[in-house]
């Protein structure tokens, strides 16, 4: 079972998936507490139309920013009835029977309503603009409890500082993959902005080599009005160093001058269907905010006593729900950047979902000898598509911790903002494509293009081929 955050953790010298920690090897096994929550179950309801809303695709700039439009624009793709905001006469209604809203989705019409009491949801049959209803959360006795980390290093060690090496020891992320061609011609990120979308962001607002990074700001889809996102978990924080750390000679990013979103929408206490509709959400947000590229090193396939289980034949990109949000992405403007999942020694074996989502990026990882690591997940997809796409370090990346020191974490969770900054860079660079232009610019800049198969992709993209394709028209 893929526990969430694609990592990899060495238990009783056996590869196995990462319970919610973020755990790379140097963590203490996470504990067990009671859970003391309000609510015990969280239904998901999709609604028959947008009946009664007072938005109108005539007037966009109500539920998207100027930035969004204008990305939508550029690309000339239009705004339609999925952009639009679920009804809020459906919401009040809602409220009206005592069910609190706990979130909504506008892509597929959907609301997720929250209940202690299972009876409430009965009389929900009898409304006509409700089309289905199924539980996506239930209360656990028990949730895993996440480490935290309390004291920080807010200097790095002296042997961090490498003076012939200008991006420190992140040099071979970017080297391996050709980004410091993008960097020596003056493309690192800036004007792009990125969405990473994980389980939480320990102490980034606190490690200096972090707190120089331009964040656009902090939500919480899975605890609305939480600050806990910047305490619980380092996962998220390891993902943003890889792009956005900017300490010459110590640590350099693959897309330093980028701006950042940062997204939490995995629940590291339990893993349960639900976590689909907040990644969901948090794409949304992404979108309306008007996000350029999604970084997501998430990743689902088995739940907690195996409710909503996916299934081999549901790897398509048009089945499971978050694969269907994460298949709209480029239509929306957006590349979406996803780790394929760490699978590969398990029983699963191949990628997660949403990583079999259609016009994506899916990136697996590498070892230091460029071979496939073996904890990382496989193709094809169930209709026949190649993945992973590209292969990037993982196995391992060196990244920075929510302590605030250098370590190494292996998992494809650290191949994927590898390449998801330098696709920023490339984008900087050539302005004129549209999303999905660029996520096949990237598969044909891959070392296997012309021989791909399904533990490789296309191989290692070479960002300074792809930026001196100049002519080159996906």
């Amino acid at each position: 079972m893929n526990r969430f955050l694609c990592l990899i953790l060495i238990v009783a010298g056996m590869w196995t998936s990462a319970a919610a920690q973020g755990l790379s090897g140097n963590t203490a096994a996470p504990k067990k507490e009671k859970y003391r929550g309000n609510h015990r179950y969280i239904y998901r309801l999709t609604l028959r139309d947008k009946n009664g809303t007072t938005f109108s695709l005539s007037r966009p700039r109500e539920f998207l920013s100027a930035k969004a439009m204008e990305r939508r624009q550029k690309q000339n793709l239009p705004v339609d009835s999925t952009d639009l905001p679920v009804s809020r006469q459906y919401i009040k209604a809602l409220g009206e029977l005592g069910l609190h809203v706990a979130g909504t989705s506008k892509w597929h019409n959907t609301v997720l309503v929250a209940t202690d009491d299972t009876a409430a949801i009965a009389p929900l049959d009898n409304l006509p603009w409700v089309t289905a209803c199924r539980m996506v959360w239930q209360a656990p006795d028990s949730v895993t409890s996440p480490a935290r980390y309390t004291e920080i290093h807010d200097t790095f060690q002296s042997w961090d500082t490498l003076r012939n090496e200008r991006y420190g020891i992140a040099e071979k992320n970017i080297r391996l993959c050709g980004g410091h061609a993008l960097h020596d011609a003056g493309y690192r990120g800036q004007g792009m902005t990125i969405a990473v979308l994980d389980g939480g962001f320990m102490n980034t607002d606190r490690i200096p080599a972090l707190t120089s990074i331009d964040i656009k700001g902090l939500r919480d889809f899975v605890y609305p009005g939480s600050t806990k996102h910047a305490r619980d978990i380092d996962h998220g924080t390891k993902v943003l160093s890889v792009m956005g750390t900017s300490v010459p000679h110590v640590y350099i990013g693959t897309a330093p001058e980028a701006s950042y979103w940062l997204l939490r929408c995995e629940d590291p206490r339990t893993e349960q269907p639900v976590e689909e509709d907040y990644w969901t959400m948090a794409a949304e947000f992404a979108d309306s905010a008007g996000v350029d590229i999604i970084n997501s090193s998430l990743g689902y396939s088995t739940f907690d006593g195996h409710r909503g289980n996916h299934a081999y034949r549901d790897m398509d990109g048009r089945t499971t729900f978050i694969s269907q949000s994460a298949s709209m992405l480029a239509d929306k403007g957006i590349v979406l950047v996803n780790s394929a999942g760490n699978s590969g020694m398990g029983t699963w074996k191949k990628i997660n979902f949403p990583a079999d989502a259609n016009n994506i990026l899916t990136v697996g990882a590498l070892t230091a000898t460029l071979d496939n690591a073996p904890f990382s997940g496989v193709g094809p997809t169930q209709d026949g598509r190649v993945k992973p796409d590209v292969m990037a370090p993982g196995s391992p990346t060196d990244v920075i911790s929510g302590r605030g020191t250098i370590v190494q974490s292996m998992g494809t969770s650290f191949a994927a903002p590898v390449v998801c900054g330098l696709v920023a860079c490339l984008w900087q660079a050539r302005p004129e494509l549209t999303a999905r232009e660029i996520i096949e610019l990237v598969r044909h800049s891959g070392d296997r293009f012309e021989h791909p198969d399904n533990i490789f992709g296309y191989g290692r993209p070479d960002f300074g081929k792809a930026l001196n394709t100049m002519t080159h028209t996906p």
